[in-house]
């Protein structure tokens, strides 16, 4: 009970701003049905976030529900926290999700207001109420790209290995990255209602790039093109709730996406 009004003594003075500062949208004019689109391809959402923003929770469950109605593996989210309702320091009651590399992609998106978030790199950034259309259109287009991954990740040295075979039906130069996220990372989230939730559960939790904050240039064309990455992973997360998510992407945006559980090689 001393934890809990520690952190509403915390959190009170920040509640004023991070309800003016963070996007409110009536009910009625958030909840819009979309037909579902027949997938020919997947889609990336950046779902820029923070655990001291109140109204992260509502566009967590907006993302939610747009897998639930076209699959998790047709609507890749990853959550990006940083910005001012980030959190970068861990202390012994709060757990921090918020990274350096995070901060430099909500500077690359001149994120100034959250929730916010950018689908397949097409249209900027947008509120989560957009997030419906933007993804229903997404996945009405056909991509020349295809991605395959194939993870292994070994616990004697706690590195991860990721093979990567991408083929187009053009010639197209474009970028690789990969990311690892993790799921089920019981954090502190502050929540609509302004009172911090030290249970919460967030998914989708941007880790690190494994090559590069801005991926690796490759030129695709009919033939098939490996390539293959190492990196090393934190002792503190949990590798059985990890994904690799790779993407290509180019000037026009995101060309296709993909994401993969990491395998655990038993020792």
């Amino acid at each position: 009970m001393k934890l809990i009004r520690f952190l509403n003594m915390t959190f009170t003075g920040l509640l004023a701003y991070t309800l003016w500062a963070c996007d409110t949208i009536k009910e009625e004019d958030r909840l819009i049905y979309v037909q579902p689109a027949e997938v020919n391809r997947s889609v990336l959402i950046e779902d820029f976030t923070g655990q001291r923003c109140v109204n992260c929770p509502t566009a967590t469950e907006e993302i939610e529900k747009l897998q639930s109605q076209y699959g998790e593996d047709n609507v890749i989210a990853v959550a990006i926290h940083g910005g001012y309702f980030g959190i970068y320091t861990s202390t012994s009651a709060v757990t921090a999700l918020s990274t350096e590399e995070a901060r430099e992609y909500y500077d690359k998106w001149n994120i100034d207001s959250q929730p916010a978030g950018v689908v397949n790199r097409r249209s900027g950034v947008t509120n989560y109420t957009a997030w419906a259309a933007a993804i229903h259109n997404e996945l009405q287009k056909q991509t020349p790209v295809s991605i395959n991954l194939n993870t292994t990740f070994d616990n004697t040295n706690n590195t991860l290995q990721v093979k990567t075979s991408i083929l187009s039906t053009q010639k197209l130069n474009c970028k690789l990255q990969l990311w690892l996220t993790e799921d089920g990372v019981k954090a502190l989230q502050l929540m609509p209602d302004g009172s911090p939730n030290l249970e919460y559960i967030h998914h989708n939790v941007y880790r690190k790039s494994v090559n590069g904050l801005w991926g690796t240039e490759i030129a695709l064309s009919e033939s098939q093109v490996e390539a293959t990455f190492a990196t090393t992973i934190d002792s503190k997360w949990q590798i059985a709730n990890m994904h690799v998510v790779a993407f290509v992407y180019n000037q026009e945006g995101v060309l296709q996406v993909t994401k993969q559980k990491i395998i655990n090689k038993k020792t």
